[in-house]
């Protein structure tokens, strides 16, 4: 088999997925696992609205540089329908008007245009930086949004509906469990995973800053480091994680092992039917 490279044409397809783990193949994983293997296959596609990840980077492209900005909003789908263009209402009052959606976009990023911290410690760093690295005998990929290796920091924007609000997990016993919103979304396994990366590709050990915008009117800023005691016990932890869970979602992408599917999502849904899912202790016989 030919050597695989990775590049930021091919970062986020299916084919670097077979090659490489990262934080959102390896939560996908643990949401469940036949809906994220059918999905690797090009067997499904969840459905989705695609305001929010065209939100996120609206705001990303934006920072990252002018040219970046300019290519987002230029590119086309499938139906020749550019980014841009699906940002502008086309009906009614608000017709060529920025959406509601993008309007507090376009707030978020003013919000951190005009703050000196971001300006100072963001800006400069060097943008969407591929990591690669081995962790626990397995490869790992990941694009870091900002990497300022001098002062040995990496920064990373993430937006929320209300930093304050946290987040429902569901813990390894079945209960559900608040938590802050950067472990609710996985932040703190990203982190983890990408100190790690950094370390291994340029041999420095960075600390992670989190800039959190929130999707309010006014937007709130905050900044979130990870450099405390519990926060450093806390990317330890995400790290014990995947070396506990990756080799058998390894296996399960290798074929090696089966996928167990989580019972309760859109693609478990999709695939249920009465003979499967009959509650009780009834014996049908089907002819």
């Amino acid at each position: 088999m030919a050597e695989f490279k990775l590049t930021p044409e091919n970062y986020y397809t299916q084919e670097a997925n077979r090659h490489y783990l990262s934080k959102s193949v390896f939560t996908d994983f643990e949401k469940c696992e036949v809906a994220a293997l059918a999905k690797m296959n090009g067997e499904w596609e969840p459905q989705r609205d695609e305001t929010p990840l065209l939100v996120g980077n609206y705001l990303h492209s934006y920072f990252e540089s002018k040219e970046a900005h300019q290519d987002f909003l230029k590119q086309t789908d499938s139906a020749g329908k550019t980014n841009e263009s699906k940002m502008i209402s086309s009906a009614g009052k608000t017709k060529g008007q920025l959406k509601k959606e993008f309007k507090v976009a376009k707030q978020m990023i003013d919000r951190l245009a005009e703050d000196e911290a971001f300006n100072q410690l963001y800006l400069p760093g060097q943008k969407e930086v591929i990591v690669t690295g081995d962790i626990h005998g397995i490869q790992w990929m990941g694009k870091i949004d900002s990497l300022d290796l001098e002062n040995e920091f990496f920064y990373d924007i993430k937006t929320s509906k209300d930093l304050h609000s946290g987040a429902w997990i569901k813990t390894e016993d079945g209960r559900n469990q608040k938590v802050p919103f950067v472990q609710g979304f996985g932040y703190d396994i990203q982190m983890a995973i990408y100190r790690e990366l950094i370390r291994q590709t340029f041999g420095v050990t960075c600390q992670p800053l989190i800039f959190a915008v929130s999707k309010q009117t006014p937007c709130e800023l905050m900044g979130i480091t990870f450099d405390g005691d519990d926060e450093q016990a806390l990317l330890d932890a995400a790290l014990e994680r995947i070396e506990e869970k990756q080799p058998h979602i390894k296996a399960v992408i290798d074929g090696i092992e089966k996928p167990v599917g989580c019972g309760m999502c859109e693609y478990c849904r999709s695939k249920s039917t009465i003979s499967t899912n009959l509650i009780g202790a009834t014996q049908i016989k089907l002819s």
